[in-house]
């Protein structure tokens, strides 16, 4: 079998005593998608964040695309295509939707240029296009998230580590999110999703693993976790 795009194993991350993540692993194979759902307080932002080495990890290791991240920052990362949208959104408020925009694009820049590109995003966000000169702080939450997301078409990820995206928003903003995750999925974009709204995440979600307490307590198809209500009220305190 061909080695994960990302592979995360026995990592361990601490905050002073408290220990925040214990011994996790986890793999995503390229064109998966991968959802760690657990309740509030699991450790799932702050297994993004080691995984992408925004946070030190104090043991374990994480692998990207066969290689060790121990030492590359977290720019570096997302440079060679490991790219998180984050809890928050992520976007640079003060400036505009057009200048957010063609920041994502300078990180990997391609050679099709920057309207190409943008054609892209509009096409699956007209939106954001009508907002373009707008200060990006400014907008709706779903708009922001919508900006958010765009960094995936405009500037595409080897893996997009997506943290709690549908937090904040409306039913219907949250409806429109898991539908443009889907269509990443559909078109072969590698995700790692972390999500509180555990039967959404579940349902687009080739594979899973449940966290809970900073450990994987439980792991398998999406359909098979969705469809065992004893775990989502015992482990995720939902069903």
């Amino acid at each position: 079998m061909p080695e994960p795009i990302l592979a995360v194993d026995m990592l361990e991350v601490a905050y002073g005593p408290i220990r925040a993540l214990r011994g996790c692993s986890l793999t995503v194979s390229a064109g998966e998608t991968v959802a760690v759902v657990g309740a509030n307080g699991a450790g799932k932002t702050t297994l993004l964040r080691a995984i992408s080495n925004v946070l030190p990890h104090t043991g374990g290791e994480v692998r990207f695309d066969g290689t060790t991240t121990r030492g590359r920052r977290a720019d570096q990362l997302a440079l060679a295509g490991l790219l998180q949208v984050p809890e928050g959104r992520g976007i640079i408020g003060r400036l505009s939707v057009a200048e957010n925009l063609q920041l994502a694009w300078a990180l990997r820049p391609d050679e099709g240029g920057f309207e190409a590109a943008s054609r892209r995003v509009f096409a699956r966000f007209p939106r954001l296009q009508e907002r373009l000169s707008q200060r990006a702080g400014s907008m709706s939450g779903g708009e922001q998230q919508m900006l958010a997301l765009a960094r995936a078409i405009i500037s595409p990820p080897r893996v997009l580590l997506v943290d709690e995206p549908s937090l904040g928003l409306s039913p219907v903003m949250v409806s429109e999110v898991f539908s443009v995750l889907k269509a990443f999925r559909e078109s072969g974009v590698t995700i790692l999703l972390v999500e509180q709204n555990v039967r959404q995440a579940l349902a687009i979600a080739d594979r899973a693993y449940v966290l809970r307490q900073g450990t994987i307590v439980a792991e398998g198809s999406g359909q098979t976790l969705l469809s065992d209500p004893a775990m989502l009220r015992y482990y995720l305190g939902s069903g």
